[in-house]
């Protein structure tokens, strides 16, 4: 397929996928047919609509993906749209795992990218929620009061990093398991490091990790 409005960048990228490269390409296809403009963001291919992001074409281990920026906004009329994680207000995900199952939702990709950019065209916005109040588990506490240093790097982290702990630390149900997770984290925190930031140095992601560390075992 020959178009315009290619970009190289997206090109390069394509030709480096080591995973799912037959998806990304079928996928780019998809989105161009919608006559958005490509561009290169976030180390992935973006395509906008007056320079407003519309959609990100992205890959994971398990799947790859089309993320709609405002997907919150979108009818979902086929329930297909999926909210990465709890804490994720305005992006939803379309996901794939083969390039059958794309080509099989062609028709209905194109009607969810056109009303994305509706949405636009209408200057639509999220409204953001406010992040409920975290309760920091009664594990977490009895550690900040046997060792205040660990207390004080804590609150030295920005709001978002502190959430994700929290986050993180209360999830399992039984104590011991939540007692697990902090001792296993406290280095970081004292070190300043968020639940997912680089520690090995080697990330090309940073500050979050993006598993490079695993390519020297």
């Amino acid at each position: 397929m020959t178009n315009s409005r290619m970009n190289p960048k997206v090109d390069e990228f394509l030709s480096k996928a080591k995973q799912w490269q037959e998806e990304f390409k079928k996928l780019r296809d998809i989105v161009l047919d919608c006559e958005l403009t490509e561009e290169f963001k976030w180390m992935h291919p973006c395509y906008t609509f007056k320079s407003k992001n519309i959609v990100l074409i992205h890959g994971f281990k398990e799947y790859c993906a089309l993320l709609f920026h405002k997907g919150a906004l979108l009818k979902d009329a086929h329930g297909i749209l999926i909210q990465q994680t709890e804490n994720v207000q305005a992006a939803r995900q379309i996901r794939f795992t083969n390039v059958q199952e794309i080509a099989e939702m062609e028709t209905i990709l194109k009607v969810y990218i056109n009303e994305a950019i509706e949405v636009e065209k209408n200057g639509l916005e999220i409204i953001p929620k406010e992040h409920k109040e975290y309760i920091i588990p009664k594990e977490l506490e009895h550690k900040f009061a046997e060792i205040p240093a660990l207390k004080t790097a804590f609150e030295a982290l920005t709001p978002g990093r502190q959430r994700a702990y929290i986050l993180h630390f209360s999830q399992p149900k039984q104590s011991k398991t939540r007692e697990s997770r902090i001792e296993k984290c406290m280095p970081k925190i004292l070190d300043g490091k968020g639940l997912n930031d680089c520690t090995c140095g080697l990330s090309q992601k940073k500050p979050n990790c993006d598993g490079s560390h695993k390519n020297i075992r």
